[in-house]
């Protein structure tokens, strides 16, 4: 055996590089993923709020003159 190290070449720090960029964007777009669905789960929530019972539907004003549906 050798006693001196060999140098690290250059192509080996490159590909571990490219490597390590991979991983950091592989986990960026997971963690993009998982916001989008904590999102969007919120967004389905959504349209089973209740409605508050001081909000209540104004009715329709009937007008005097105009027949209604049933009358012909």
């Amino acid at each position: 055996m050798s006693t001196a190290k060999r140098q690290q070449t250059m192509a080996k720090r490159n590909r571990e590089r490219a490597v390590e960029e991979k991983r950091t964007l592989k986990r960026l777009r997971k963690q993009a993923a998982r916001s989008e669905r904590a999102a969007g789960e919120l967004r389905e929530l959504e349209p089973y709020a209740e409605v508050p019972a001081s909000v209540e539907p104004e009715p329709e004003p009937e007008a005097e003159g105009e027949p209604g549906p049933d009358a012909e």
